[in-house]
């Protein structure tokens, strides 16, 4: 196992197998380690980093994983298989597990966020702070189903709904003091039809499974509705083979409307 690096809390100390660990720092510093006497097969710890080397490491190894690195803050720092270096808190006061996004924004990971209402509560009020002072600008916070009772925590720091799913509910939050240039939620449904002719020049026409009156007896061309991040000729090909069964080819997009 690749050594890890534990910044000093009173949680810290839980970690050593006798109560007096050692400390070490410059005079004047924040910054704080242990030294664990116990074995570091019993607590996943063989070393103690200076805060330099550690930053270095993760800066190196993950610089797109935004994570609070200041000694004051207290996790473990470790390298998975595939070099990324990750944080795990020791107590839930720690800073969100995120990805930075190519506007210099935040998407936290949906995947890691903390168990309870209270750590994830502290964990956002922190989140926010370090990423405003670092420039970080819009926030990306899903929270799937089973995180619902975290919805009103991050409305009272000020997130506002941006849409949802099934599944999950998106929020957004922008840091800087000035308009959110954060993108809307769609709000349109792009809707295509096939106009296919065989060999024989003949129209492909259905009539609507489901329709009122006003269509009783209509004939018209395959229609449908075109399915998110679907390209159109993509989605009118399908429309066709779900409501007659025929394969086609697309050719050209013959009118907008």
């Amino acid at each position: 196992m690749e050594s890890c690096s534990l910044v000093d809390t009173a949680g810290a100390a839980a970690l050593c197998s006798t109560p007096g660990g050692r400390r070490r720092g410059r005079a004047g510093s924040a910054a704080r380690f242990f030294n664990c006497p116990g074995s570091s097969r019993e607590h996943g710890v063989s070393a103690s980093y200076s805060i330099g080397r550690m930053l270095s490491g993760v800066r190196s190894a993950a610089r797109r994983k935004l994570f609070r690195s200041e000694p004051e803050w207290m996790g473990v720092n470790w390298p998975d298989s595939t070099g990324h270096h990750w944080w795990t808190t020791l107590e839930n006061n720690f800073v969100l597990e995120a990805s930075e996004d190519e506007y210099s924004g935040v998407v936290v990971d949906a995947d890691r966020l903390p168990a309870d209402g209270a750590a994830f509560a502290r964990s956002l009020a922190a989140s926010l702070s370090y990423w405003q002072s670092v420039g970080k600008k819009g926030v990306w916070l899903k929270l799937p189903v089973d995180r619902s009772e975290f919805v009103p925590i991050a409305v009272k720091e000020g997130f506002k709904y941006h849409h949802a799913e099934e599944a999950y509910l998106m929020l957004t939050y922008w840091i800087p003091d000035e308009p959110s240039l954060l993108p809307a939620n769609a709000s349109h449904q792009v809707g295509v039809g096939g106009f296919v002719i065989n060999d024989q020049m003949e129209v492909l026409v259905v009539q609507e499974k489901y329709r009122g009156w006003a269509l009783d007896g209509v004939w018209k061309l395959p229609t449908g509705f075109i399915q998110e991040s679907e390209e159109i000729y993509t989605g009118a090909i399908r429309e066709v083979q779900e409501e007659t069964g025929v394969d086609t080819e697309f050719v050209d997009v013959v009118a907008f409307r």
